[in-house]
């Protein structure tokens, strides 16, 4: 009983800290803008099962690497709140992972929701 109680304190650690990252990261809540808008895309195109895989992957990449980023710039700033060449390599890459992360969804949504797209309007 005492594992599971654990377990459940753990699992709202996590809740709190993506509930704090939504309420104050301005990319992240654009992230989750994003992220309905391909979902409801995604509703509306009636892609298939593999495809909505593909976003599902997508949108969670993203979000998970700006919570990743926020916690490494949490970190940083406790460390060391004057600047520090060592501390902006470190924002820096954090950031850099946010972008390659979001690049890569949009290279899925252009795979996903591009050929419908053309359909509904070209073809």
């Amino acid at each position: 009983m005492k594992e599971w109680r654990r377990l459940a304190r753990s699992f709202g650690y996590a809740i709190e800290g993506i509930v704090q990252t939504v309420k104050t990261q301005r990319n992240m809540q654009i992230h989750l803008v994003a992220a309905i808008l391909a979902l409801a895309a995604a509703w509306w195109l009636e892609i298939d099962r593999v495809e909505w895989i593909w976003v599902l992957i997508a949108i969670t990449l993203v979000l998970v690497m700006e919570l990743v980023n926020t916690a490494i710039e949490a970190v940083v700033d406790l460390v060391t709140p004057d600047w520090h060449a060592k501390a902006k390599v470190a924002k820096d890459a954090a950031a850099g992972a946010v972008l390659a992360a979001a690049i890569l969804s949009i290279a899925i949504g252009i795979a996903v929701f591009g050929p419908p797209l053309y359909e509904k309007f070209v073809g």
